[in-house]
């Protein structure tokens, strides 16, 4: 099948947008509800994609008498009739975070053994909501989030720092909803789908420990808040561990299912689809350096795929921010992960003929922006430079939104009110 940059455009943005359905609440979430109970229906919730699990619930669960509380990013509200929907800030949390952190402990507090907690966890609950552990104030968690989002670290070591500062995660919110039954229903934005990692695990046993904290700030050379450092220091009061209590968890959607639904796109319209992985992780300049090289390989050598093909990927890259900026400017440009990835690529491929790619969040915004990625084409490089942008400066003083804005080649979708992490696509003619 031949491509033109309409055509190839196109396809790259119905397999992103395919991606986005299949990880859509009501459409997942009514097949993964449990028993109704004999008591008390308590919901509570948070991540991004929390008010849209919420409505679904409600949809799915008419006859029920649901009660409790979800917090979710300003902006991500849908109308709910029974449960409430509080916003707060993210990726920094802010004052909306503790109070909506404390009301998710009050939803669950008092509850029997026939009583049931209906938890809806997804992407972005670290941040939304963020109550700190005894001897913290907001402040410290405030502090403590910027520098976890700047160091480099995966998601998974800094949800492991988070565990321990925090007053509900890393199982805390489950203990203290005991005696009653906890069924947590998670939409999946991690490597693995590893359920203590989403949100933070605010409903699932922590196996991590204070030590392993302490060695992921010494190692990123975080520097924390006082009362932070003397937390992780001290090492009291540890995080439930595994076997600490029951524990029922439904993974509702994930990367994986995204990736289908996206190869199924590609599939259709005659091109392979080829899914390289569900959790890629690492810097996102490097990897976008990594996936030129294999896209390269397609178009020489028909290795590991024969064009027309979809190089599809998923998981979460990082962003280390750069401690010189060049042109004596000490603050970084506009970008998030996914540009930045597809501005290491553009320069990679140096205008290779026939190849296009796609990257963005899932859940419509990549890092702080109004967008969810960008588009990349054969001639992203020359039309920048006719603008007058270097690519490689650019990319140094991580200014990749900026750039491709000015080529019209952001991807905007708005909140799409769910999050499975970063789906990459990379079409080789």
């Amino acid at each position: 099948m031949a491509f033109d940059d309409a055509s190839a455009r196109h396809l790259l943005r119905a397999a992103f947008e395919a991606a986005v359905r299949a990880a859509d609440p009501r459409a997942v979430l009514a097949a993964q509800l449990p028993q109704k109970p004999r008591g008390r229906a308590v919901v509570v919730g948070l991540g991004k994609a929390a008010a849209t699990m919420a409505r679904a619930l409600e949809e799915a669960w008419p006859d029920v008498a649901l009660s409790g509380v979800v917090v979710t990013r300003e902006g991500h509200a849908v109308p709910t009739r029974r449960i409430e929907v509080l916003e707060a800030r993210h990726p920094v949390p802010d004052a909306r975070s503790e109070a909506g952190a404390r009301r998710l402990l009050e939803a669950v507090r008092g509850l029997g053994e026939d009583d049931l907690v209906i938890a809806l966890v997804s992407g972005g609950g670290s941040a939304l909501a963020a109550l700190p552990a005894p001897g913290l104030t907001l402040a410290d968690k405030q502090a403590v989030n910027k520098a976890l989002l700047d160091c480099g670290a995966a998601i998974g070591e800094m949800n492991t720092v988070r565990k321990h500062l925090s007053a509900i995660k890393g199982g805390r919110l489950a203990a203290a909803a005991r005696p009653a039954r906890v069924v947590t229903l998670a939409i999946s934005d991690v490597p693995g789908d590893e359920p203590g990692v989403i949100a933070s695990g605010p409903t699932v046993a922590d196996p991590t420990t204070y030590a392993d904290a302490r060695e992921i700030v010494e190692r990123f050379g975080i520097k924390l808040p006082a009362a932070a450092a003397a937390r992780l220091a001290a090492g009291v009061d540890e995080t439930p561990k595994p076997g600490s209590f029951a524990e029922d968890v439904r993974m509702i959607a994930t990367p994986a299912m995204a990736l289908d639904a996206a190869a199924g796109v590609a599939r259709a319209a005659g091109v392979a689809a080829l899914i390289l992985g569900d959790a890629l992780e690492g810097e996102a300049r490097e990897a976008g350096t990594l996936m030129a090289g294999i896209a390269k390989s397609v178009r020489v050598h028909g290795v590991p795929a024969t064009a027309p093909a979809l190089l599809l990927s998923g998981g979460e890259t990082t962003v280390t921010m750069s401690s010189e900026i060049p042109g004596g400017n000490e603050r970084p440009g506009r970008g998030g992960r996914n540009t930045e990835f597809l501005l290491a690529l553009a320069i990679a491929l140096g205008g290779e003929r026939g190849v296009w790619a796609l990257a963005g969040d899932t859940d419509g915004i990549d890092g702080t922006e109004d967008a969810a990625g960008a588009i990349v084409t054969p001639d992203t490089l020359a039309r920048a430079r006719s603008r007058g942008l270097d690519p490689r400066a650019v990319l140094k003083r991580h200014d990749s939104y900026s750039l491709f804005s000015v080529l019209g080649d952001l991807v905007v979708t708005g909140p799409t009110l769910t999050n499975v992490n970063d789906i990459r696509a990379i079409l080789i003619a």
